[in-house]
């Protein structure tokens, strides 16, 4: 038994270094943008999944306690949490409660933004790949159909179509290997950027409701040019 999976994880090894030879430097570059791809992706979801970029939990236990007015109860549900809709809705409130209702509102959506901004961190380098993977494969396979022509033409009247049949097909090899790179990264890049645009329709809708509801928050009539006008002095 091992010595039959040894024997196939050589031919499987050998398989492997044979097709990125017979790629040339294009099928190298190539498998270079499927290691950064699949790290990226693996990194991407850790760094979601560690954020709580799909966790909803506590949100609507908090909101109903804004809605009776009870903002120290919200404040505490809220402070429990390590999501990311969760942390927001504790600044969003804290905000809210400190600062007068316009300056609240710009520094909820500042929060929002970089929110916003961590959790879409790497997607462009990802859409790089997706977008680069097939083009480094047409790019591989041009190459390769030239220099399959220029054998052709320097066999002059002893021309073998096997030889030309050979070179088409290691030059075809790098769009297969492209395609194969773009379509797994294309897929988990709109994948994420799915979650992206979910997150922001949450925090959207939860600094809605915190500055819709009325009951629990006392007016903060502190002017913002204070703050400014002795910032400058």
């Amino acid at each position: 038994m091992l010595a039959t999976l040894q024997a196939t994880y050589t031919q499987t090894f050998s398989s492997a270094a044979q097709f990125l030879l017979d790629g040339g430097p294009s099928i190298w570059a190539i498998f270079a943008l499927s290691v950064l791809g699949l790290t990226l992706a693996l990194w991407k979801a850790w760094r979601l999944a560690l954020a709580g970029a799909w966790s909803q939990r506590g949100i609507s236990a908090a909101l109903e306690e804004l809605r009776n007015g009870n903002t120290k109860a919200a404040l505490s549900v809220t402070g429990r949490l390590r999501s990311v809709r969760g942390r927001f809705l504790f600044d969003a409130i804290e905000s809210r409660l400190a600062l007068p209702e316009q300056d609240a509102k710009d520094e909820t959506t500042r929060i929002a933004k970089r929110h916003l901004a961590s959790a879409a961190s790497g997607l462009r380098l990802l859409e790089l790949v997706s977008t680069i993977a097939p083009l480094l494969g047409l790019l591989g396979t041009v190459l390769g159909m030239i220099a399959a022509f220029q054998a052709l033409q320097e066999s002059g009247s002893r021309a073998d179509p096997a030889i030309l049949a050979g070179g088409i097909w290691e030059a075809l090899l790098t769009t297969a290997a492209g395609m194969a790179v773009a379509i797994p990264a294309s897929f988990a890049l709109t994948w994420f950027e799915s979650v992206v645009d979910c997150l922001r329709r949450d925090l959207e809708d939860i600094a809605t409701q915190v500055f819709v509801m009325q009951q629990g928050f006392a007016p903060v009539t502190q002017p913002r040019t204070d703050s400014t006008r002795l910032a400058a002095e």
